[in-house]
């Protein structure tokens, strides 16, 4: 008997240009210790499933199923007390936004400790341990000194590992995770691949919804691959992987990025001419300091006209402390940052305020970066009235810039809340593009997108970077992603720089141990899956 049974399932949001069928006569049967991967683009239905699977899906949501089953308990009609009781306890759900996920306001060990408590798992004065039992599960550092800690207090690795370590905490029969690595270094989303082969080994069944391909070939045991809404195919791993019968999931093969360049790919990617150009960028001896622990010590480097650079390291490594720095959005302790050999971090904000239009940030959770109560249009317009674009060319400007991200067909007049995760990185990378930046720091721009949005969005920027000759730091988990598009490649490890050097050298022949750690880390599609 299957653990999780569904037949028929739909789900469509109602909304004033007419309805949206996101989900359509999906179905699918899930055992006990089995692992159920579905993988699409974004916006192809997998969230929506996901949401539907928990009863999460919306008040503008209409959901029907002909048979929608968790341990032959019929979920159709659960209201909102009855889907309680459910969620935590019988089916953990790990969401991909995870600084919008977590309360801001409560600490971690209460936000992971929520569901034990809930549910009277355990005595309240047991529910400590166990909270950084799971925590230490999911691969956190000092789990004990980071129960009082909030979600804007750690990294964007840290928050995903709590989300991931919430939904754990109920032990529950049944794990949906959506999205679970995107936000981790390779080497931390290795040691969570880990906690969930294991918990599949202990008979827990798991839906594992995902762009990365690499990651689903690692842990499922059977693939559904959804495309507007659709499921287009399904099969095993050998099947999906070795003999793909659709054009769409042979393209998604085809666009995964890769972290060390084919045996008969010999162009490497250094571009020494760019290298010639004037140096944009400078850190010089930068250092900044959170409480005792040193977030960057004493970082230097250079980038130069129409150079992109990569920044790679694990979460916590200081990628993004040195972005913020660079922004001039945190000061430094100590060092300096000049932008065209002009002093930069020690402008004050008033001097600072009219030249910050020519450096654009691209962060990697938009969600939070973004007003909840203003459209897609009025969140383009918005900068487009800083850049000085007359208001009756911004129709044609906002048209043009969704198109430029790939979502021509997106309706301008939708909230940040009504998109998918990938559909919300595209429009802050547009919003970044509407200044047209002479420096755009990208701070894991793609991490949210499916292989074949991500080609799309990287094609993009270097497209940008060769047409207005932009100087780049690209900043990525994604080994594959930052050789896909960088020129040279920083690798950070404990606020320190301890590799760098052109792209393809880097990553095919690494000097430090930390590098290698990281290379041999990556998510491979094992050799028995490879297409024959």
């Amino acid at each position: 008997m299957a653990l999780l049974s569904v037949a028929n399932l739909c789900v469509d949001f109602v909304a004033r240009t007419g309805t949206v069928h996101a989900v359509r006569k999906l179905g699918f049967s899930l055992q006990a210790g089995q692992c159920l991967a579905i993988v699409g683009e974004s916006g192809s239905g997998k969230s929506a499933t996901a949401r539907a699977l928990v009863g999460l899906a919306g008040p503008t949501a209409q959901v029907s199923a002909e048979r929608l089953e968790l341990d032959g308990q019929d979920l159709r009609g659960l209201g909102e007390a009855g889907w309680r009781h459910i969620r935590g306890r019988k089916i953990g759900f790990i969401l991909q936004d995870a600084l919008v996920s977590l309360d801001p306001l409560r600490t971690i060990g209460a936000e992971v400790g929520e569901t034990i408590i809930t549910h009277r798992l355990l005595p309240r004065h047991k529910v400590r341990e166990r909270v950084v039992e799971v925590l230490d599960q999911v691969g956190f550092t000092d789990a004990r000194a980071r129960l009082d800690h909030h979600a804007h207090q750690l990294s964007g690795g840290l928050r995903q590992r709590a989300l991931i370590a919430s939904a754990l905490s109920g032990d529950p029969a049944v794990l949906i995770a959506d999205e679970p690595t995107t936000a981790l270094d390779v080497i931390v989303q290795a040691q969570v691949l880990s906690v969930l082969k294991q918990l599949k080994q202990a008979g827990r069944a798991i839906i594992l919804i995902s762009h990365d391909l690499a990651v689903v070939a690692e842990l499922a045991d059977q693939i559904i691959v959804m495309k507007d809404g659709v499921a287009i195919e399904s099969g095993t791993p050998q099947e999906i992987f070795r003999n793909p019968a659709e054009a769409y999931t042979r393209q998604l093969l085809a666009a995964i990025p890769r972290a060390t360049p084919p045996v008969a790919d010999g162009a490497v990617k250094s571009a020494p001419e760019k290298l010639a150009g004037d140096v944009v960028l400078t850190v010089s001896e930068v250092s900044r300091r959170f409480g005792t622990r040193n977030a960057l010590d004493k970082v230097s480097l250079s980038v130069h006209k129409g150079e992109i650079l990569g920044i790679v390291g694990a979460s916590g490594s200081g990628k993004t402390t040195l972005a913020r720095v660079i922004m001039a959005l945190e000061r430094p302790d100590s060092g300096l940052v000049t932008i065209d050999g002009a002093p930069w971090s020690r402008l004050s904000e008033t001097r600072r305020r009219p030249l910050r239009h020519a450096i654009q940030l691209v962060s990697q959770d938009p969600m939070s970066a973004f007003d909840p109560r203003y459209t897609v249009r009025r969140l383009l317009g918005e900068a487009l009235e800083a850049k000085g674009v007359e208001k009756s060319l911004w129709p044609q400007r906002i048209g043009a810039l969704l198109a430029s991200v790939g979502l021509s067909q997106l309706d301008p007049d939708r909230r940040p809340a009504q998109l998918s995760g990938g559909q919300r990185q595209r429009v802050a990378i547009a919003r970044a593009l509407a200044m047209e930046p002479r420096l755009l720091v990208c701070d894991e721009p793609v991490s949210a997108l499916d292989v074949s949005t991500q080609a799309v969005v990287l094609d993009l920027l270097v497209a940008l970077r060769d047409r207005l000759g932009l100087t780049m730091l690209f900043i990525s988990h994604d080994l594959g992603v930052i050789r896909q598009i960088s020129d040279r490649v920083v690798v950070m490890n404990d606020g320190r720089i301890v590799e760098v050097g052109p792209i393809d050298t880097v990553l095919s022949h690494p000097e430090h141990p930390y590098t290698r750690a990281l290379l041999e880390a990556q998510p491979k599609i094992p050799a028995t899956l490879a297409a024959e």
